[in-house]
């Protein structure tokens, strides 16, 4: 069987592990931006608090997948638990250190000036400074979301869900009919979702970002 007619015939199973994978994806994302935004906000005045928040989440980074999710069967079982875990944590390190630095970068003058027309500190930093820092901020989630998307491939090692189940079933088959059209699918399958969300991703740049930021 040829690869096109391989992926005809799976359409349909492929068609739902992509949108499986996809969603877990944009949700651990969504998470991970809400912790990352979080953190950045609490430590940007702080040099010691940002240098800790950027190591702490660099070294998540340099735990391999396959043993952080491992270490998380014993304490979350198998399925989406570990995955979402592992997916968040992973992505924390481009939102955190872009929020600190797009913050950072704000001008002590438009702070300054805010303060001096009657706003609140925290007044500043949600309509001031915070919309200053999109770009920054939006461009570390846009990384995230891309790491993610291979990533995510290694969690069907716990039963996750996505095309990574493919890969994994195509790999352990290797040598028998049909082993490699079914890791090509998946990988392939992959590449397009990364490539269609991060199109998504530029697309919300452009609307949320006013045009005198963009411009600068």
């Amino acid at each position: 069987m040829s690869f096109w007619e391989f992926v005809a015939d799976r359409w349909n199973r492929l068609l739902v592990e992509a949108l499986l994978h996809v969603s877990a994806v944009v949700q651990c994302t969504v998470l991970a931006a809400v912790i990352g935004v979080g953190v950045g906000v609490a430590v940007y005045r702080s040099p010691v608090g940002s240098t800790i928040a950027t190591a702490l989440t660099s070294a998540i980074l340099t735990i391999p997948s396959f043993a952080l999710l491992g270490l998380l069967i014993p304490v979350l079982g198998l399925g989406v638990e570990p995955t979402v875990v592992a997916l968040v944590l992973y992505g924390l390190l481009p939102i955190v250190r872009n929020t600190i630095v797009g913050l950072s970068g704000v001008d002590g003058a438009v702070r300054d000036a805010a303060r001096g027309i009657g706003m609140t500190r925290l007044g500043t930093l949600t309509r001031i400074e915070l919309r200053l820092a999109w770009p920054a901020i939006l461009t570390g989630t846009r990384i995230s979301a891309q790491m993610l998307m291979g990533i995510a491939a290694i969690a069907a090692y716990v039963r996750g869900p996505g095309l990574g189940v493919e890969i994994f079933a195509g790999l352990t088959r290797a040598g028998s009919a049909n082993a490699t059209n079914q890791a090509i699918a998946g990988t392939l399958g992959i590449v397009v979702l990364a490539l269609v969300l991060d199109g998504v991703f530029a697309l919300i740049g452009r609307f949320t970002t006013s045009r005198g930021i963009r411009g600068q």
